[in-house]
């Protein structure tokens, strides 16, 4: 196969490049690590004749190819020059970025794909700073894929074995500062790399910690390691069964989080995070030292209960696009106290402009010592009544997603499920505000031929017809 082939295989997506090991190989991740070169080499202000340019991070997840793959890519980086840093273990992608953001690194690379099946991998690219890479960054890296470059050999940089988790978790148990004692928590690692990294700062703040599948096993016991309700009833059932305070799980790269709680088992994303902000604005779980605004940012597909905890307390918030990326950006645009996103992916400003399922999680587990999850939802929703979410999927190829867009901007009714429409959003898809104050969310997906249909309403039967007038509005277009 020939280089342009190769480059024509890897596409940047929502949050870097992943593929089936098929399409994900050693030629074609080389020459990411030459586009990640180039592209830093070219657009740093630092960069000399001889090729000096600072130094990378190249992490990896437990999958059985990232160590290998995590080696090419520091292989490539140093003979363009770089100095690279690769621990000595997999570890969680945020353990990579704030080490970029901690030690001004030139940015990082990260081989995972997250929570998905084990047949897959990927690679992340971090800049400067720690945050998520926008298009304009991943635009350019696309530019640049390219067969190997190497300077001449004594212009190669130094590849290094650096343990980068054990600063990162000093760093978390330093910010939350909570003492745990009493409080017993199961922590489902689903074999990832939050293993020995978020059960470890659980146990050192004083938690009773019950582990289970925080084993490695790179084939993730034939799931994906992705922290939904479907994959977390062995979680769930172990909470209610050992009477535990807490359960918490990670995803496969330990980004994302999920939360069991007693009553509730799989605790919704949405109710978490407005919980979360909540307890955020009204004491001090994290370094109190870090001030920003009370603002929170939210992706247009999140609840609307994280608008009314802002109300109540007299803060603003700031709607993105669906991805990080975008969140992240508000984070610093608005100078807010928390970003979050309904799939589970939550980042403190602060602390890092990227999702960071290990802080959050040990943030959780701080919040229920005072007060449950449980006790904390129950009063949202006395306050601002039931608050329902749901979502729909219909197929649609790629090529057909920008005509059905343009279609629906003609084809947006007055009047929809019975209840007259007052507001659209365009920030993503179309999102129609509805007068009995229920939404409907009608956007394409990042990473599937798919559109989703989102609705929120008071009432599952409600999400329902919502969802149902939705899929009618779209399935015409396709």
């Amino acid at each position: 196969m020939n280089a342009d082939a190769d480059a024509d295989a890897i596409e940047f997506g929502t949050d870097g490049w992943r593929a089936t090991l098929d399409e994900f190989t050693e030629p074609r991740v080389r020459m990411v690590g030459q586009a990640v070169a180039t592209h830093l080499r070219e657009e740093s202000d630092d960069s000399d004749a001889e090729g000096g340019v600072g130094t990378v991070a190249v992490g990896y997840d437990a999958r059985e190819t990232s160590r290998g793959f995590a080696e090419e890519l520091a292989r490539v980086l140093a003979a363009n020059g770089f100095d690279v840093l690769v621990p000595p273990r997999d570890l969680p992608t945020p353990a990579v970025a704030w080490t970029v953001r901690e030690r001004d690194l030139a940015g990082g690379l990260m081989v995972t794909a997250s929570h998905n099946p084990p047949e897959y991998n990927g690679v992340k690219f971090l800049p400067a700073g720690g945050a998520p890479a926008l298009p304009a960054v991943t635009d350019s890296l696309a530019d640049r894929l390219a067969e190997p470059d190497p300077l001449p050999d004594e212009q190669w940089g130094d590849v290094e074995e650096v343990d980068l988790v054990g600063p990162y978790t000093d760093r978390v148990f330093d910010a939350v500062g909570a003492d745990l004692s009493g409080l017993s928590v199961v922590y489902d690692a689903m074999h990832g790399s939050g293993r020995g990294v978020t059960d470890d700062l659980l146990d050192r703040a004083g938690a009773d910690v019950d582990r289970i599948r925080c084993d490695r096993d790179p084939e993730f016991g034939g799931d994906s390691p992705e922290p939904t309700a479907a994959l977390l009833g062995d979680l769930a059932d172990r909470v209610a069964e050992s009477d535990a305070d807490l359960g918490i799980a990670n995803d496969g790269d330990a980004d994302r989080i999920a939360v069991v709680t007693p009553d509730r088992g799989v605790l919704d994303p949405n109710f978490f995070f407005a919980a979360t902000y909540e307890a955020l604005l009204d004491g001090e779980f994290w370094d109190s030292s870090a001030e920003t605004s009370g603002d929170v940012v939210r992706t247009v597909s999140t609840s609307s209960i994280v608008d009314r905890v802002a109300e109540d307390h007299g803060q603003a918030v700031h709607e993105t696009a669906v991805g990080f990326k975008w969140v992240a950006q508000a984070m610093a645009d608005h100078d807010a106290l928390l970003g979050g996103e309904e799939s589970g992916g939550f980042g403190i400003t602060t602390h890092l402009r990227n999702k960071d399922g290990v802080a959050v999680a040990v943030l959780a587990a701080a919040i229920v010592a005072a007060e449950p999850y449980d006790d904390r939802v129950d009063a949202l929703l006395d306050r601002h009544g039931d608050i329902v979410q749901d979502r729909v999927s219909v197929d649609c190829p790629d090529e057909r997603k920008e005509p059905v867009l343009s279609d629906l901007e003609d084809a947006l009714p007055d009047e929809l499920a019975g209840s007259e429409v007052e507001n659209v959003s365009t920030v993503d898809g179309f999102k129609v505000f509805l007068a009995d104050d229920t939404w409907l969310l009608m956007r394409p997906s990042g990473t599937e031929p798919k559109l989703r249909v989102y609705a929120e309403g008071g009432s599952q039967e409600r999400v329902d017809e919502l969802l149902v007038a939705g899929r009618e509005l779209v399935e015409p277009l396709v």
